[in-house]
């Protein structure tokens, strides 16, 4: 059977038709006349994985550079992925513009994003070490900063963080949301790109992780798998529509350690030095130096069937 004739049987150009109508009907919805152009997720896909080789060439980029190589490979790296990363930055721009989202215009151009976002490389790769670090001292099963850097979850996650977080506060938080869900899809770690994170930052693990967009996290924080750092209540306007940016994600300040499970909602505070034991459920702030557990189970013994 020829292409043509299964094309024919499958009645192709009648789905072809609905599909054309159904794409026309949302954009008159929309009140748009043409589909957006929007920046690539597999193009920001690339870039990522040429930032990583920037940042750690010889352990994320190619392990037989050489000390004679290694500059030329960072500088033809870092060219390529600048030239890639303008693109996608110029596609965003023009969506917005589009959009008419004037709140969101810094008045930057894509020059100008560009060489903030490049002159940050190096904090960024500070910044990171602060992480691989953690990572290493806080876990036993670590045998060496390098296995952390190519096996851990957490540092993937946080890697795309640093970098999203960076793009998110020069005015992109359409690519910064698509670099934060490109890490959520690779790790399972969900970290809006607005959320603030400081330095020696380690995620054991990792699976479930969710931090929202308006928390804060300070120095040497530690949590572990399936925390939440989300948000109470959404709060609505007088039309019913969720107000947006509004404060109501956690603080947690320094030297916290969050226990598997635990689940932390709204805009209070978690005082430094403080421990959260898994599967607590958190509400209200505490205090610094708190160690916040679940109530003790308690245990009863009933013979023959008595108190049942």
């Amino acid at each position: 059977m020829s292409s043509r004739s299964v094309y024919n049987s499958w009645g192709i150009s009648d789905l072809v038709g609905q599909l054309r109508e159904i794409r026309h009907l949302a954009l008159e919805n929309r009140g748009r006349l043409d589909p957006p152009r929007l920046p690539s997720r597999k193009v920001l896909a690339q870039i990522l994985e040429k930032v990583s080789a920037v940042l750690f060439p010889n352990r994320l980029g190619f392990p037989e550079l050489s000390n004679e190589s290694i500059d030329y490979y960072v500088g033809t790296t870092l060219d390529d992925l600048i030239r890639q990363l303008g693109t996608q930055i110029e596609l965003e721009l023009a969506f917005t513009k589009s959009l008419n989202h004037n709140s969101q215009d810094n008045g930057l151009s894509a020059a100008d994003i560009l060489q903030q976002f490049a002159a940050q490389l190096p904090t960024i790769r500070r910044l990171l070490d602060t992480d691989l670090q953690a990572a290493y001292e806080g876990d036993p099963a670590a045998r060496s900063s390098d296995e952390v850097l190519v096996c851990y979850p957490g540092i993937v996650a946080i890697t795309h963080h640093r970098i999203a977080h960076l793009l998110y506060g020069l005015g992109l938080p359409l690519i910064a949301r698509m670099i934060a869900e490109i890490a959520h899809s690779a790790t399972g770690i969900d970290i809006h790109p607005g959320a603030q994170i400081g330095d020696h930052f380690f995620i054991d693990h990792g699976t479930g992780v969710v931090i929202g967009e308006t928390a804060i996290i300070g120095n040497r924080v530690r949590i572990y798998q399936a925390v939440t750092l989300g948000a109470k209540r959404f709060l609505k306007d007088e039309s019913g529509h969720l107000l947006k940016g509004n404060l109501r994600h956690p603080i947690v300040e320094d030297d916290v350690v969050i226990y598997a499970g635990a689940t932390i909602l709204g805009r209070i505070t978690i005082g430094k030095g403080s421990t959260i034991g898994g599967n607590v459920w958190l509400t209200h702030s505490v205090g610094p130096g708190s160690h916040i557990h679940q109530a003790q189970v308690r245990q009863e013994f009933f013979d023959a069937g008595g108190g049942i």
